[in-house]
């Protein structure tokens, strides 16, 4: 059954996200080599909190951080650690998610650190030119298999 959200809640979810985004964007110019992944992750959670939330993914199920870092070819849920340094050239993924008022904004994000090969904007190109094209293909009653 889907529960329809009242104005009030889909508010809260609006709120969260926002303060996703938010991290996130301020995250990207900090994606640089010789980054801890750990640093990230502090700055994250101290933002999350200054912006009036609370870090979605710390804690939840034993994640010990507020950001998932990813880098290169791992998928998803790379968990940050002062020993993870971003070198010149990786492809980072951030994830994250904030909760305000019991409601999830989630997000993510990948950046190239520094510079990056020809092939790693390539990917990053075609897997965002993807992203928009699915995007907008979403629609009520739309079939998408």
């Amino acid at each position: 059954m889907i529960e329809i959200k009242t104005p009030a809640e889909i508010e809260s979810m609006r709120r969260a996200s926002r303060v996703v985004a938010e991290v996130l964007q301020e995250l990207k110019p900090r994606v640089k080599p010789g980054v801890a992944t750990a640093e990230l992750d502090k700055f994250a959670e101290r933002r999350v909190r200054e912006l009036g939330a609370v870090p979605a993914f710390l804690g939840y199920r034993g994640y010990p951080a507020t950001l998932c870092v990813s880098l290169n070819e791992e998928i998803v849920h790379g968990i940050p650690s002062p020993k993870r340094v971003i070198r010149e050239g990786d492809i980072v993924s951030l994830d994250m998610g904030a909760v305000i008022e019991g409601f999830y904004g989630d997000a993510a994000l990948t950046v190239a650190a520094g510079g990056a090969s020809p092939e790693a904007r390539r990917l990053m190109e075609v897997t965002s030119r993807s992203l928009d094209a699915a995007l907008a293909a979403v629609k009520a009653g739309a079939r998408l298999g």
